[in-house]
């Protein structure tokens, strides 16, 4: 049974998701932290449950989802795994984090593991289902758990709304697209865990997601 912990990080709001199971081994998902306090709470998070990271893991390459990687990636000796399709935005995060007003120290580290369409991601007892759904980003996927019924979305969709599709590389039909032939395919009690906000369910968002029941 894998347990999921969602750790809201960073001036936006990032939610950083750590899965593990009984093994102790866990995944990190989207490293957001970017203060000193911010990076120091995550490891102090993972070394009071007494877990061992064994994969940091990207739904997309968004700076807010990869402040903390090089500091991950560093701390617990793991490759960062993403889409080759947001691979570009790796050595542009400094640079393009000043846009912003933010200061971040250093890029992420260059992908030491590609995560494509079909693949899966095992840790401890338990595996993910790698799944592509660009859109959002070119490289954006999310990592799907069919017998626990949950998925690990990014920013492709949130309660109600959906990711932004004006960013570089995002495409608004690309992103509906995917939505509505893979995330919407799942069974209605699969829960979404989104990049930012409140946690929702695919039913939900049949119902409820203006996007997505036109």
């Amino acid at each position: 049974m894998i347990t999921i912990d969602v750790l809201p990080i960073n001036p936006w709001q990032e939610n950083t998701y750590i899965l593990s199971d009984e093994t102790k081994e866990c995944v990190i998902i989207d490293p957001g932290c970017l203060s000193p306090d911010e990076r120091k709470f995550v490891s102090d998070f993972i070394a009071n449950k007494d877990l061992k990271p064994v994969r940091l893991l990207h739904t997309h390459m968004h700076l807010d989802h990869v402040f903390g990687s090089a500091y991950i990636a560093r701390t617990y000796h793991l490759k960062t795994e993403g889409h080759i399709g947001d691979e570009p935005f790796i050595d542009q995060t400094v640079t393009y984090a000043t846009q912003f007003g933010v200061e971040v120290d250093e890029n992420p580290p260059a992908f030491g593991n590609y995560l494509n369409e079909g693949d899966e991601v095992t840790f401890g007892n338990s595996s993910l289902k790698v799944i592509h759904v660009p859109g959002h980003s070119p490289g954006g996927i999310l990592f799907y758990q069919p017998e626990e019924q949950f998925a690990i979305v990014g920013d492709s969709i949130f309660r109600e709304s959906i990711g932004r599709a004006d960013l570089p590389g995002g495409d608004f039909d690309t992103l509906i697209s995917n939505l509505k032939n893979k995330v919407l395919k799942f069974d209605d009690e699969v829960v979404l865990y989104p990049g930012h906000g409140p946690s929702t369910t695919v039913g939900h968002e049949r119902q409820n997601n203006p996007f997505l029941n036109q």
